[in-house]
């Protein structure tokens, strides 16, 4: 790590708790443990001012309506000048907006992108910004933005919670799961971009029994789909092969599972892949950016088209059919991926070091 400090502060405008939400809190603390100095701004009342409330640093709460609230922007001025960070990093497209940092301070603005947002109007006057995905970063240089100002630095996800065999049979059969049952896993916000649906129709496309382990299928989130997609379970038949799960703690979904599904349409990285790969899960995705710049595909997981049941249908066979030998392969190459590019202090050091660059291009 660096030997000196950065006292930072960063902008969060959102009111839901999605990746990007998580990503936030989870970095704020991990700087603060490196003993940082970190300002967090963020939205009254939002889940990320709860999730920081305990043994967190000390917030600024603000309304932050929308892009246009002029009142939030003046506050976010003031605190800067009152405080004189190194660095003031926003998250997404209202924060980044609202935020305008002045032209004598010396702070450097930087602006974390996890998927291709509109850029005009929202990140182009941020001095730097950071992409969590080579594909993110590709985007931003097409959008015209200078190359030499654009950073790729990945996600981490929490540590994995360990738990004894006794008590993952206990949360299985909490869950109607007999030891026979082999559990796919797919968690996640409702909504129509995940491919929920896709993976519904893949599912009964499947045998209701492989060698006599009867297959199930666990969903997790919540979101404006559920109602729709509940419908289309019962359609298909799939009521009693469908466990719906609302939103759960980690362990208590990845240690019921035997394989995790990623049926995205659409995923900028897909925080989700990390955490299965982190709980030992063999991981089934589509190919979206986001999973092919982490999958090797049948190295660290297995990869299908998006948008195509089929195809999903395909390679959740061919996992549950893997031999003992290729599927410990499978784990222990994701397990591999995530300690060389996705730890928390691999990211947590990448972030400390950009800090440091910045900071040393302005002379500081």
């Amino acid at each position: 790590m660096v030997d000196r400090t950065y006292p930072s502060i960063h902008i969060l405008g959102s009111r839901q708790y999605g990746g990007a939400d998580q990503f936030y809190v989870r970095l704020i603390r991990a700087l603060q443990q490196e003993g940082q100095e970190v300002i967090p701004i963020n939205r009254t009342g939002s889940p990320v001012a709860k999730a920081l409330e305990e043994n967190g640093p000390e917030q600024v709460h603000l309304p932050l309506f929308s892009q246009w609230d002029q009142w939030s922007a003046w506050q976010i001025r003031r605190i800067i000048d009152r405080y004189q960070p190194c660095v003031v990093q926003t998250y997404m497209g209202r924060a980044t907006r609202l935020t305008r940092v002045d032209p004598k301070s010396e702070a450097v603005h930087i602006a974390r992108l996890g998927g291709f947002y509109k850029i005009d109007g929202y990140y182009r006057h941020a001095h730097a910004w950071i992409g969590n995905t080579r594909a993110v970063c590709d985007y931003l240089v097409s959008k015209g933005l200078p190359s030499d100002r654009i950073f790729q630095i990945g996600n981490f996800v929490p540590d994995p919670v360990r738990v004894s065999e006794q008590f993952r049979r206990e949360l299985r059969e909490d869950h109607g799961v007999t030891p026979t049952h082999l559990v796919f896993l797919a968690l996640g916000r409702l909504i129509e971009k995940k491919g929920f649906s896709d993976l519904l129709q893949a599912f009964a496309k499947l045998e209701p029994e492989y060698k006599g382990h009867p297959l199930l299928l666990m969903i997790a989130g919540k979101g404006d789909e559920e109602r729709k997609l509940k419908s289309l379970c019962a359609s298909l038949g799939l009521n009693a092969r469908v466990r719906w799960l609302g939103w759960r703690s980690p362990e208590e979904l990845y240690v019921v599972a035997d394989y995790f599904v990623c049926p995205s349409r659409h995923e900028p990285l897909g925080n989700v892949i990390l955490e299965a790969w982190s709980y030992g899960l063999p991981v089934i995705s589509t190919r979206t950016d986001g999973a092919r710049e982490l999958i090797d595909d049948d190295q660290s997981g297995l990869l299908c088209a998006a948008d195509n049941p089929d195809d999903l249908a395909h390679r959740m066979r061919d996992a549950i059919s893997l031999s003992d030998k290729f599927r410990k392969e499978l784990i222990h190459t994701g397990y591999l991926r995530i300690q060389q590019r996705h730890s928390r202090a691999a990211v947590v050091k990448a972030y400390l070091d950009l800090y440091q660059y910045l900071m040393s291009k302005r002379g500081l």
